[in-house]
């Protein structure tokens, strides 16, 4: 049995023209992922050759509210992504994702004002292509014992059950919750089903003697307060 002759070829360098100081994988040993620019972080997470591929991806896709947003296919069709990089920029999202979830020390993150919950949410939220609905519970500092996405999904308010919601309050003892969930079509206001759904709430938390202290729309790094906006807390 004859064997064919095995040319073995010399990989190409990474980030072939860069000076071995400047290639993102040696500055992130120097100076830590922070100081790298979204294109070289991307570079890095894809194991590319060059900064071309990662570059036309902030191209298509200029800010990571964008990025987060586009689907494993938009990102595939783009030269030199393919699938398998498409599902690598959907994990590393992800886990970011959940860091921002986990992150928070119960007890610590004290909400005083609509926009230290916004703080919280968007980017957890903010970005998503689907609809999410989260639980946040407070104790009777105002300061967050636990966070939950409790749906995911196109949300229809009138199917939203009220134990549910409430569950984790009930069993942490918490004193009070904040609501809110993500418009995907960027457009933040408030719905009339949004505000029905508040009205139910508030009614049902007086019955548990768990305050729902506002409820927050989100779309993007825009927000609003049903709250500050006086919808679905009237007095009656």
């Amino acid at each position: 049995m004859l064997y064919q002759q095995t040319t073995f070829v010399t990989p190409p360098p990474a980030w072939p023209g860069l000076p071995e100081s400047q290639r993102p994988i040696n500055r992130i040993r120097e100076v830590g992922p922070q100081a790298l620019s979204i294109i070289e972080v991307l570079s890095v997470l894809l194991g590319q050759t060059s900064l071309e591929v990662a570059s036309r991806i902030v191209a298509e896709f200029p800010t990571l509210g964008e990025l987060v947003q586009a689907t494993a296919l938009q990102l595939a069709e783009i030269q030199g992504v393919g699938p398998v990089s498409a599902a690598k920029i959907h994990a590393a999202l992800e886990l970011g994702r959940r860091f921002v979830l986990e992150s928070t020390p119960a007890g610590r993150y004290d909400v005083r004002q609509p926009e230290h919950i916004a703080n919280l949410i968007i980017p957890l939220i903010g970005h998503a292509a689907q609809e999410n609905f989260v639980v946040v519970c407070l104790n009777t500092r105002n300061q967050v014992l636990y966070q939950r996405i409790l749906y995911t999904g196109t949300l229809n308010t009138t199917l939203v059950r009220m134990a549910e919601v409430f569950e984790d309050a009930v069993q942490r003892k918490a004193a009070a919750i904040i609501i809110a969930h993500n418009h995907p079509s960027g457009n933040a206001e408030p719905s009339p089903e949004d505000i029905s759904l508040t009205r139910r709430l508030v009614d049902a938390g007086k019955i548990l003697e768990i305050d729902l202290l506002d409820h927050l729309v989100v779309a993007g790094n825009r927000w609003i307060s049903l709250r500050q906006r006086g919808l679905g807390f009237e007095q009656r």
